[in-house]
């Protein structure tokens, strides 16, 4: 028996499962395909409200990354905490994020994909209830620890989930919401941080956590996951609800059967295995989108934009931060709108060369500053780069890598491989933000020239190595990844 007799002897087996008979479905009128249609429309729906329900979650992790910046007067002055002591604070999310990024693929093996995100929203609650109860340096330190763990998982997490349940025309949108969840969660916490205090802005940083728990209780597993633990009528019924009652699932159903059978072939893929040759070209892409995500300078100019617009000339920057965090919220809603349409390769292309462009232009402007050249168009050409840059990022190397990462990986790698590429993630944020004013201290225009750097090697990475994966099922992507 050749694959093809297998298949379809799977599509036969299925539809059996699903109670349907094996036989071709023909239409003498428009009637059938209207409702097929209307159908369509409505297991559409269904993906969309799954989709809502688990973006909460990114939501809780731009609110992490973001509580910081707006209480760091108040916290100090409160519980009387040194400089060392608050950067110390600061810094424990990246910690925390890196041990949860080690945990993260093996926490979704194991206990799911939903699983894993309620372990994670209970850590980060806890992170959260100890910052609300901190009397000193201790708790504050153990409460920001945990809410790193917490979103070290969400990271990885949220993005496997949207691509598993999500149908090949709507992944990468869909999956793109994510970091418009992050932005607008950024955003909305320095919003806020300035008008309640330290202790509520962390209350309030507890009902992401408690609306994504609510909402996890509605939703199915991902269908994937449940084929790869074996639990066969879940992994039907749940492909059921999301593609619609009335939908022919056969095909997908038996796609997915026959993609895992292949994978339970190969032995158990640990760390180290991830650098054999059958895995180590999807590796490669996840690795390196990651890594010249971060060391394109992003987690350094975010979190020192005020200081950046001050050293340009500005009085406070605060009019000017405001504007820098508010453009990401519509350019990534374009690019969750264009990334379906035009494809992953060249939004990233396009948002690489925007980076590239921004940062070339704030070096620039930096130099102008110090030759003492055109002293009062250095304030413009700085705000201009940076809100090039970041808007450039926003539109494709924000959001794509991480979509990227939940498309390429074998679903049998993407435990280990996944740990590896969020653990590379969160290292080189730390590496960026740690390094930032170090490297202003040393030369603020060096500083942008080398971010540029990294963005011009991005631009070559993705035409030379990244591939498009637009209009493909997951399947349908590892096929051609193992055929190139």
């Amino acid at each position: 028996m050749d694959i093809n007799d297998d298949v379809e002897a799977m599509q036969s087996r299925t539809r059996t499962e699903l109670g349907e008979p094996f036989i071709e479905k023909t239409w003498i009128n428009d009637e059938e395909p209207s409702k097929e249609k209307s159908r369509g429309k409505e297991s559409i729906a269904y993906v969309f409200i799954s989709t809502l329900a688990v973006v909460v979650g990114s939501y809780e992790l731009g609110s992490c990354v973001a509580y910081s910046a707006p209480v760091q007067s108040a916290i100090s002055k409160d519980l009387e905490l040194s400089v060392a002591e608050f950067s110390l604070f600061g810094s424990l999310l990246n910690v925390g994020a890196v041990i949860g990024a080690i945990t993260s693929g093996h926490m979704a093996d194991q206990c799911g994909r939903k699983g894993a995100m309620r372990i994670s929203a209970v850590i980060c609650s806890a992170g959260w209830v100890a910052i609300y109860f901190s009397k000193g340096a201790l708790l504050l330190s153990i409460g920001r620890l945990f809410t790193g763990c917490g979103i070290g998982v969400l990271s990885f997490v949220l993005p496997i989930y949207i691509a598993e349940i999500a149908s090949k025309e709507l992944r990468g949108g869909l999956a793109t919401l994510t970091q418009l969840m992050f932005v607008i969660g950024i955003a909305s916490t320095l919003i806020l941080g300035t008008v309640v205090t330290w202790q509520t802005l962390a209350l309030t940083c507890i009902l992401p956590c408690l609306v994504l728990l609510l909402g996890l209780l509605f939703i199915p597993e991902s269908p994937r996951w449940l084929a790869k633990a074996g639990h066969q009528k879940e992994f039907i019924d749940a492909l059921r609800r999301f593609r619609g009652d009335d939908a022919d699932i056969s095909h997908e159903a038996a796609e997915i059967q026959e993609n895992l059978q292949s994978l339970t072939c190969m032995p158990k893929v640990g760390l180290l295995d991830l650098f054999d040759r059958r895995y180590l070209h999807v590796v490669t892409i996840g690795v390196g989108l990651m890594f010249l995500q971060q060391f394109g300078g992003v987690n350094g100019i975010g979190l020192y934009a005020s200081e950046i617009f001050v050293s340009a000339g500005f009085t406070s920057g605060k009019l000017e931060v405001v504007a820098f965090g508010c453009i990401q919220v519509p350019m990534t809603a374009l690019c969750a709108v264009l990334m379906d349409n035009c494809g992953r390769k060249p939004l990233l292309l396009v948002s690489a060369t925007g980076t590239f462009v921004g940062c070339f232009l704030t070096g620039t402007s930096f130099i102008l500053k110090s030759h003492g050249i055109g002293q009062g168009w250095v304030p413009i050409l700085v705000l201009a780069g940076m809100l090039i840059y970041i808007g450039s990022f926003s539109i494709g190397m924000g959001a794509i890598p991480w979509v990227m990462m939940s498309e390429i990986l074998p679903i049998n790698v993407k435990g280990a491989a996944g740990s590896l590429v969020n653990l590379v993630n969160w290292l080189s944020a730390w590496a960026v933000s740690y390094s930032f004013n170090f490297l202003m201290q040393w030369s603020p225009s060096g500083t942008f020239y080398v971010y540029s750097g990294f963005c011009a090697v991005a631009v070559l990475y993705v035409i030379k190595v990244v591939p498009e994966t637009k209009g493909k099922t997951l399947e349908e992507i590892q096929a051609s990844l193992n055929s190139a």
